[in-house]
């Protein structure tokens, strides 16, 4: 078993990084500062990337994407996951889950997105419908060849930027062994249809200048032919795509939290107390220790889930589901332990760490909860119990 990366991955690993320092480090305060991203510096970003050839990753080659493999891309996540996620969600990496669109939906919505010309985003949760995904009550009904969209989504990442929605919709209901269920159909929808409006989200103390948003449908009309993959086949399109998106959580939480001890071992090494560098008491240098482990441990597992992943192993979503939790979770103890070691200059703007900080807190949220990730780990070890 071969631990190491290739040269290739390290080559990506290493331009990654550089360009995320000395593109993306320098515009985090005006992000911070103002809560927004100009539009000027989005296509400047955009321009960058392409340029540099990475626009795209996740894609197909054949459709003029990248075409890494997951564990390389999982990679690539990482180190991108280090800046403002404001900033980094132009470094374009459309939503996977636009692989379903038929040909013609291929041509408006998933090669435009390849090329940069187009944004997405996606559109599951409500107000009242958040892990429980078959609760949603936004409904869509059928009148000829449209459909007519009633209802309100929440928590709309980068909306305000996007050029198209991917939302889920509930389009009536089937009998299961358990009862009547929701049928989930998803819909691809331009920015500027009629009867769809875009409002700004909640202010949000994780993420500034990335921003969620609220989608209100009011007799939205749409031609069944924005409908991605098959009428009903939402939920099953969902489960797929969600294992991609936990994943990246995963990896944006290594990497931050590499950022972290970057920042926490620095500080060890350079601040003096008591006539001495304060890395050298053990109060300091253990909790540096008990970082490095725990931020290690998540690179491992999140390796290999992304590993898991690309061959198709039969426990690929647990292993998932067990790098997005315990990654996320790590995040949040190993910054909170780096402004410990700083002391009060942690808690100030002028470092990074707070942000950080403040970041990690969500994403033990999104994406799926910790109680969540739990359930499919526990469902995983005892359904072949009978349990």
């Amino acid at each position: 078993m071969d631990f190491g990366l290739s040269e290739e991955q390290q080559l990506i690993v290493r331009t990654v990084r550089d360009f995320v320092e000395k593109e993306l480090y320098p515009l985090e305060p005006e992000v911070e500062r103002t809560g927004i991203v100009r539009p000027e510096v989005g296509k400047d970003i955009q321009r960058k990337v392409q340029k540099l050839g990475f626009y795209a990753p996740n894609m197909p080659a054949e459709y003029g994407g990248g075409g890494l493999d997951r564990v390389t891309f999982t990679l690539l996540e990482r180190e991108l996951g280090r800046a403002s996620m404001a900033l980094g969600v132009f470094w374009g990496r459309p939503s996977e889950i636009l692989s379903a669109c038929n040909d013609e939906q291929k041509e408006r919505y998933l090669f435009p997105s390849i090329r940069g010309e187009k944004i997405d985003a996606l559109a599951m949760s409500e107000p009242d419908a958040g892990s429980d995904v078959r609760g949603m009550t936004c409904t869509a009904r059928p009148d000829g060849d449209d459909w007519i969209i009633n209802g309100t989504k929440h928590f709309i990442s980068h909306a305000d930027v996007a050029d198209f929605m991917i939302v889920f919709i509930a389009t009536g209901e089937e009998q299961s062994k358990h009862g009547p269920k929701k049928r989930i159909t998803g819909f691809l929808i331009d920015r500027g249809t009629p009867g769809m409006e875009v409002q700004p989200g909640y202010r949000s103390v994780s993420h500034r200048g990335y921003h969620n948003c609220i989608l209100a449908f009011d007799n939205c009309r749409v031609s069944s032919k924005q409908i991605l993959g098959a009428e009903g086949s939402g939920f099953d399109e969902l489960n797929t795509w969600l294992r991609g998106t936990r994943l990246t959580v995963a990896a944006t939480c290594v990497g931050r939290a590499r950022r972290a001890i970057d920042l926490a071992l620095r500080h060890a090494a350079e601040r003096k107390q008591f006539g001495q560098q304060i890395g050298k008491f053990q109060g300091v240098s253990f909790q540096l220790a008990d970082m490095q482990v725990e931020v290690d441990a998540a690179d491992y597992l999140m390796l290999a889930a992304a590993w898991a992943l690309e061959n198709e192993r039969p426990d690929a979503n647990r292993l998932i589901s067990e790098a997005k939790l315990f990654a996320s979770e790590m995040l949040a103890r190993v910054t909170d332990r780096a402004i410990q070691i700083f002391g009060g200059m942690g808690l100030m703007d002028e470092l990074p760490l707070e942000r950080l900080w403040r970041d990690a807190r969500v994403e033990r949220i999104w994406d799926g909860t910790s109680e969540i990730q739990r359930h499919i780990i526990s469902r995983d070890l005892l359904r072949p119990l009978g349990a």
